[in-house]
C-alpha cells in the first residue's frame, strides 16, 4: 500500500477541488496513483477533467517568431530564476531572438538548437552557436536560465501562421491556418479573424482543434468516466448510455477549439465563426492546428 501523504493529499485537492477527506479516500483507493485518484473523484462528481500541468512553476517567459510572409514560425520558453529577470528587457530581447533562431533552423529539438550556429541564420550575434549565445546571456544577466522547450511551425503552399502573447510571456499561442487565395493572408477580416482565433487558444485551453485531432485513448478514457458515471444513476442501460453520449458530446464542445464557444461572441463557435468569414473574404479558411504554451507547464498542443 503507497504511502498517502499530507502533500499527496494537497496536490489532488488543488487539482480538483474536491475536500481533503474525499481527495484522502480517492488515494488510497487508487493506491497513491493521483491520475487514477483523479478519475475516481470524476466518477463520483466530485471532480471535473483536471489540466493539472496548467500551474506555472517557473519564471521566464514564452516568446514567438513569424516571419514576413507569415508562413514560418517558432516558439520558444526560455526560464530563469526571478520574474524580476522574465520581465527584463534584455532577456526578453534574447528570448524573442531565440524564436527568431529556431524559426529559421528548424531544430528538432531543445538539445540539437543549442548546437545551431547562429552566423547561418541571424545576423549581429558575435558568437557561434546557441549554447554560447545562452552562457553569454547567463554572465551578461548573472542568473542562471534554461531553454525548456520549443516547436515550430511551417505553411506549405497558402496559408499563415499568428501568434499571440499573453500576460507578457506567461502564456504564448501559435495557429495555424491554410487557405486557397494568397490574398486572404493580407485581408482585414481574416487578420481579425485569426488574432481572435489565437486569443480563443490562450484564454479557453482547448485540447485539439478538431475532433480527429483527439487520440482515440483518451476518447475511450473519457467514455469509461461518463459510462461509469451513468451506472450511479440507476436508470436503464440504454438511457445510460444515452446520458454518457450526450457527456462526450460536451467534453468535444469544451475542448475542441472549433466547436468551442466564441468567447467574444456566444452566439458563435469558432466553426460558425470561421465560416463567417470565409464567407466574406470569398475563400476556404480552415484550423489546421495550435500550439500552446504555459510557462512552467508540460507541452499542450492541438
Amino acid at each position: 500500500m503507497a504511502e498517502i501523504t499530507a502533500a499527496l493529499v494537497k496536490e489532488l485537492r488543488e487539482m480538483t477541488g474536491a475536500g481533503m477527506m474525499e481527495c484522502k479516500k480517492a488515494l488510497v483507493e487508487a493506491d497513491g496513483d493521483i491520475d487514477k485518484a483523479l478519475d475516481v473523484l470524476r466518477t463520483r462528481g466530485l471532480a471535473a477533467s483536471s489540466k493539472k500541468a496548467g500551474r506555472a512553476t517557473n519564471e521566464g517567459a514564452v516568446a514567438t517568431y513569424v516571419s514576413s510572409c507569415g508562413k514560418r514560425s517558432a516558439m520558444v520558453e526560455v526560464q530563469c530564476e526571478t520574474d524580476f529577470v522574465a520581465m527584463n528587457a534584455t532577456f526578453q530581447e534574447f528570448a524573442s531572438k531565440l524564436a527568431e533562431i529556431a524559426a529559421k533552423a528548424d531544430p528538432a529539438d531543445v538539445e540539437s538548437f543549442k548546437a545551431v550556429e547562429i552566423a547561418k541564420y541571424v545576423e549581429g550575434i558575435d558568437l557561434e552557436t546557441v549554447e554560447d549565445y545562452l552562457k553569454s546571456q547567463i554572465a551578461t544577466i548573472g542568473e542562471n536560465m534554461n531553454i525548456a522547450r520549443l516547436v515550430t511551425e511551417y505553411v506549405e503552399g497558402e496559408g499563415n501562421i499568428t501568434s499571440y502573447i499573453h500576460m507578457g510571456g506567461k502564456i504564448g499561442v501559435l495557429v495555424k491556418t491554410e487557405f486557397n487565395n494568397a490574398e486572404t493572408a493580407e485581408n482585414e477580416s481574416f487578420k481579425t479573424f485569426a488574432h481572435d482565433v489565437a486569443m480563443q487558444v490562450a484564454a479557453s485551453t482547448p485540447m485539439a482543434a478538431r475532433r480527429e485531432d483527439i487520440p482515440q485513448s483518451v476518447i475511450d478514457h473519457e467514455m469509461e468516466i461518463y459510462k461509469a458515471q451513468a451506472e450511479q444513476s440507476g436508470k436503464p442501460e440504454q438511457i445510460q448510455h444515452k446520458i454518457a453520449e450526450g457527456r462526450l458530446e460536451k467534453f468535444y464542445k469544451e475542448n475542441i477549439l472549433t466547436e468551442q464557444e466564441f468567447i467574444k461572441d456566444t452566439d458563435l463557435t469558432i466553426a460558425q465563426y470561421k465560416d463567417k468569414v470565409s464567407k466574406e473574404v470569398s475563400d476556404d479558411i480552415q484550423i489546421i492546428n495550435f500550439h500552446r504554451f504555459i510557462l512552467g507547464e508540460e507541452n499542450k498542443e492541438g
